[in-house]
């Protein structure tokens, strides 16, 4: 198959598979780049996701550039975004022009309170394979406990506690690296 059509299809299928966002889709993201396709690795992956997440704009669109842009330079890039974009595009054009007749009804309300519940369920699976991927001693289990803790009950800036947790994974790596 030819590399841009692929690269579309593929996104496509996370993008239209996914509701809840970016987090929701880091699963499908996983299964098809890594497993099925081997486009990278679970350690790319993970650094893709990292960097999607200090980048302007949503995590699996940045996420599916870069693996496009890994497979087949810009041309590639632009395949993967427009591909992962473009089932949203059209759900969300078929659902603006319909949920005024049927967001009142409760079956709809009903509906989406499930839907909420269950990207709950999906982002928190990415977590749990994120952390326990990138969690590998005391130094990074406490780098993730005051990042966590300092975003969600101190208010820091989500991009001031990413730097601090840079400057702590260098740290890390500079006192761990083997002295000669």
């Amino acid at each position: 198959m030819h590399p841009y059509f692929d690269l579309f299809l593929t996104f496509a299928r996370v993008g239209v598979c996914t509701f809840g966002g970016g987090y929701a889709m880091l699963p499908l993201l996983q299964r098809e780049i890594v497993e099925r396709h081997g486009w990278a690795t679970e350690d790319e992956l993970m650094d893709y996701y990292a960097i999607g997440q200090c980048t302007p704009g949503v995590i699996a669109v940045n996420t599916a550039t870069f693996i496009g842009s890994k497979q087949a330079g810009i041309a590639g890039a632009a395949a993967a975004t427009a591909g992962i974009i473009f089932p949203s595009i059209v759900i969300i054009i078929t659902i603006a022009a319909c949920i005024q007749q049927f967001a009142h009804l409760a079956i709809v309300q009903h509906a989406f309170a499930g839907i909420r519940i269950a990207v709950c369920a999906l982002v928190l699976q990415s977590v749990w394979k994120m952390a326990k991927k990138g969690v590998t001693d005391l130094p990074t289990a406490l780098i993730l406990l005051i990042t966590f803790a300092a975003v969600a009950f101190f208010g820091a800036s989500p991009v001031v506690m990413v730097l601090f947790a840079a400057a702590g994974g260098i740290l890390i790596g500079l006192f761990r690296r083997p002295r000669t």
